[in-house]
């Protein structure tokens, strides 16, 4: 790792690739199939340089008091971001993440290896499989951040796998996820009213111009049935060097429309991205 040069490996479950950024003396990008999926600094790791990253991280924020260690599960391990963001920011946690590519999760261990304390358990395993063999009330946060050919798999989608969220929750607990949509939003207005049979709170945080329709993006969802506080999550998003709007209430009423819950019998997957929505070949 210390001559920095580019890491290509096909793994279970496609050709990941770990390519050194020249600013950062220790920093990575990982790709899959030429899409990004993670960004690790391995000297700062609460540098977070995606934007949904640093949404996610807000939300985590707020949650509780600074500090205060959080029993979390991770759905989709991609290079660990996350895990290594909550290691850092609120030791003591103890994380869960679960990764269906056993290759990739081999890949970062070796060349991104993790801090011997950092309290995170690896898990190869599909998401959902592993999630209906976990024990109730053992999370108080779920971030679901899975992609398979940069689409969010159908069974990760229904309300049938939203149970098992909200059966692995604490009463407490907030499901985080990241998706990805564009106008005129039927999988994200889906993937809300499905929610929303179940958890009373709901919040969507996206940068304004994909909220107006103008462009492919990722949009972070927040469910839970207690009250988030979005008034410092609001102020938190727009203070960021990538600004973004947080709707609550209301507000994602509206959103979500005449859309309807989806099941597993009827449950597909994220949009494909249009050609060049993530920039890197």
């Amino acid at each position: 790792m210390d001559d920095a040069l580019p890491v290509v490996r096909d793994t279970d479950l496609g050709s990941a690739r770990l390519m050194p950024d020249i600013d950062r003396p220790r920093a990575w990008l990982l790709t899959v199939d030429g899409a990004p999926q993670s960004y690790v600094d391995l000297d700062e790791p609460t540098y977070l340089e995606f934007e949904y990253a640093r949404r996610l991280g807000h939300v985590l924020d707020v949650l509780d008091a600074p500090g205060r260690p959080y029993d979390v599960v991770h759905l989709g391990g991609g290079a660990l971001t996350l895990p290594r963001y909550l290691a850092a920011t609120r030791p003591g946690s103890r994380q869960q993440v679960v990764e269906a590519d056993r290759g990739l999760l081999a890949m970062v261990a070796e060349h991104l290896p993790l801090p011997k304390d950092a309290g995170i358990t690896l898990h190869a395993a599909d998401a959902r499989a592993w999630l209906e063999n976990a024990p109730g009330g053992s999370a108080e946060v779920l971030v679901a951040d899975v992609f398979g050919g940069s689409r969010v798999p159908a069974h990760l989608t229904s309300v049938e796998y939203a149970r098992e969220v909200a059966r692995v929750l604490t009463d407490r607990g907030v499901y985080l996820a990241n998706l990805a949509d564009v106008a005129p939003f039927a999988f994200l207005r889906s993937q809300l009213a499905t929610f929303g049979t179940l958890f009373t709170e709901l919040a969507l945080i996206a940068e304004p111009g994909v909220l107006r329709g103008r462009r492919f993006g990722n949009a972070v969802f927040v469910a839970s049935h207690q009250p988030v506080d979005t008034a410092a999550l609001a102020r938190r998003t727009a203070a960021d060097a990538f600004p973004a709007r947080v709707q609550h209430g209301d507000a994602v009423r509206d959103f979500i429309g005449a859309a309807r819950p989806v099941g597993d019998a009827d449950a597909v997957p994220s949009p494909v991205p249009p050609d060049g929505a993530f920039g890197v070949g």
